[in-house]
């Protein structure tokens, strides 16, 4: 039997009063899983920076998280974006995923802000010179929908890491040997940072797809027949919870010691995944001051 991992959740900042019920939920739901740390987005296109600083300095304080804050270079000045990491710094966070973000909605490719950094690697760099803060980074197993070449995923992880970052986290993937193949790649390329495989439990299949081809993420044609059968036959929850505990049972046989959950601040699929990999709660005294 393989060890338990270390894990981790992803959580996004809500934009409505249901939004915000819900996320709270969700982090009391899995604080208690004692998570290594959580992350909190960005929102596309920066749209929810403000929400983002407000969600990471409350999670932090109430529940003793350790908390990433997702920080992007889009839509900002240099100044502005430091101005950030400052304030991250004053609230005690230690641990930014720096990510170059998406064009905002409307605005086809993406451009830089003419006095904001120009990618992810010059945001890495920048951060990391302040000694603040461990830098995470977004890493990609399959062909991001901007990479020039093949090899260019792996290529540009490496210009990160040798600019500060000290992890990387993937994109989901729905195939164990997807994430072997890039972390083998990762190896030869002299990548010696941790590389966190993503994980995505699949609370509604179309939704899933949908969010698969937005991000590049190569759909199994057996794993589509599997999951339109159980939708079909009414227990699509149950082939969930099976999928993603066989995908991270697989990654930890091949010497995965960390997982990354989007939970999309639905905790109940991730909740029930980690207790099948042996993860039972702790007791949380949630702060209420």
């Amino acid at each position: 039997m393989t060890a338990a991992p270390r894990i981790s959740f992803e959580f996004f900042p809500p934009q409505t009063l249901d939004a915000s019920f819900r996320l709270w939920e969700t982090v009391r739901a899995l604080a208690p899983m004692d998570p290594n740390f959580v992350s909190v987005t960005y929102g596309a296109g920066g749209t929810t920076r403000k929400l983002t600083h407000e969600a990471v300095g409350t999670i932090h304080r109430n529940y003793g998280l350790n908390v990433a804050a997702h920080l992007t270079c889009v839509d900002a000045s240099k100044a502005e974006t430091l101005e950030i990491v400052e304030s991250y710094a004053a609230q005690g966070v230690t641990e930014i995923v720096a990510l170059r973000g998406d064009a905002p909605k409307g605005a086809g490719a993406w451009t830089p802000h003419p006095e904001g950094f120009a990618s992810s690697v010059e945001l890495v760099e920048a951060i990391a010179k302040t000694g603040r803060f461990k830098v995470r980074v977004g890493a990609y197993p399959e062909p991001h929908p901007d990479a020039g070449h093949a090899g260019a995923d792996v290529e540009y992880l490496k210009r990160k890491v040798d600019a500060g970052a000290t992890s990387a986290i993937t994109q989901f993937f729905f195939e164990p040997d997807t994430f072997f193949r890039f972390r083998d790649a990762c190896v030869k390329a002299g990548i010696g940072v941790p590389v966190i495989p993503g994980i995505l439990p699949i609370i509604s299949w179309e939704g899933a797809k949908k969010f698969a081809a937005r991000c590049g993420t190569q759909v199994p044609v057996k794993l589509d027949e599997a999951f339109s059968r159980a939708v079909k036959d009414g227990r699509e929850e149950l082939y969930a919870l099976a999928q993603c505990t066989q995908l991270c049972d697989r990654l930890l046989e091949g010497g995965v010691e960390d997982l990354h959950f989007y939970t999309l601040n639905r905790p109940e699929l991730t909740r029930e995944v980690v207790r099948a990999l042996g993860i039972q709660p702790r007791v949380v005294l949630e702060n209420v001051a």
